[in-house]
């Protein structure tokens, strides 16, 4: 098919006569699917009551898992469902014309597959993506449709994210002053996410195992799963909810928490004969925000969110990995 990235083609020395390697995947069955904390955000807007206990579950989930889901979290079915029409339709474009540069008129490297820099079977993702910033979005002018539903979302989505880290601030003492002065819909972005059938599944990942660089990411997936978290020392794989977005913690907010809040590791797990979908909001700051805690003892060094970057885009150059936020510890 003209629209599928040429994924062999770019991991044939890798692949070949090594596929008898274990490269240490080890895939749930339905059967181990872990039900995440799920959390009504309805009694928010209920009695005094019905809110401190909602907050409480918010922060209690924050703090034990770094993942959670939520429902009546106001963004309604079909918008869900006409958003993920509008991926499936343009990642169906052939692969020359998505992954030309003026494609939906975004900025360079926007579309995003596979890791054409995999020096080992471990280092392979099987995935493409489109990256946009909020502001970008006005420039899909020639993507009418498109583009009006992903502003859509965007605009139900983007509170509900602010939302929540006015909760998870308050249960640790931060002041949703500095969210305000360092976030705005300028920071964040969207990531449209498709997983091709893989052929070799389940040998290889979706995603690659890592901890988002957000405050916050907020998540819709179909029902086809794959998703897994470091729970405890092990893999456990997330039950898809129709009614639930999937939230978690990033290395951001585990910073600026003093490590109180959990980044939990996760990856996507190949699947062999469907494809994947999920759309992706992350809630950065600006990049010369500075991420530091007041609690004490300090568990992190002060930094920026652009030094933040500039050393993961340092790390996985130079060795396919992200290390994250162990190269700001104290």
């Amino acid at each position: 098919m003209d629209y599928e990235p040429p994924f062999l083609e770019i991991y044939k020395i890798l692949l070949q006569g090594s596929l008898d390697v274990d490269v240490g995947i080890n895939t749930s069955d339905k059967s181990e699917w872990c039900e995440l904390p799920l959390i009504d955000l309805s009694k928010l807007s209920l009695g005094k009551h019905e809110r401190v206990e909602c907050m409480e579950e918010i922060s209690g989930a924050a703090r034990t898992w770094g993942f959670f889901q939520v429902v009546n979290h106001g963004v309604s079915q079909e918008l869900l469902q006409s958003l993920r029409c509008e991926q499936m339709e343009v990642f169906r474009n052939p692969f020359a014309h998505k992954s030309s540069e003026n494609f939906l008129n975004l900025p360079a490297r926007s579309y995003r597959w596979g890791n054409p820099s995999a020096t080992n079977l471990r280092q392979i993702s099987w995935s493409e993506a489109f990256h946009m910033f909020l502001p970008d979005i006005a420039r899909m002018d020639q993507h009418q449709s498109l583009r009006s539903t992903i502003e859509a979302f965007a605009s139900v989505v983007a509170p509900l994210a602010e939302s929540l880290v006015q909760i998870l601030a308050q249960k640790v003492n931060i002041k949703f002053s500095y969210f305000q002065e360092n976030c705005s819909a300028n920071t964040s972005f969207l990531r449209l996410n498709r997983y091709p059938p893989c052929p070799f599944s389940p040998r290889f990942f979706g995603l690659l195992p890592h901890t988002d660089s957000s405050f916050l990411t907020i998540v819709h997936q179909d029902q086809i799963g794959g998703l897994q978290l470091m729970k405890d020392g092990n893999w456990v794989g997330v039950k898809p909810n129709p009614q639930a977005l999937v939230v978690n913690i990033g290395d951001l907010f585990q910073a600026l928490s003093n490590g109180t809040y959990i980044s939990a590791v996760h990856r996507v797990v190949a699947a062999e004969k469907v494809e994947r979908f999920s759309v992706a909001y992350f809630y950065n700051p600006w990049k010369d925000a500075v991420i530091e805690s007041h609690m004490m003892p300090r568990v992190y060094k002060r930094f920026t969110f652009g030094e933040y970057r500039e050393q993961t885009e340092k790390d996985v150059k130079k060795t396919g990995d992200k290390v994250g936020l162990s190269r700001f510890l104290l």
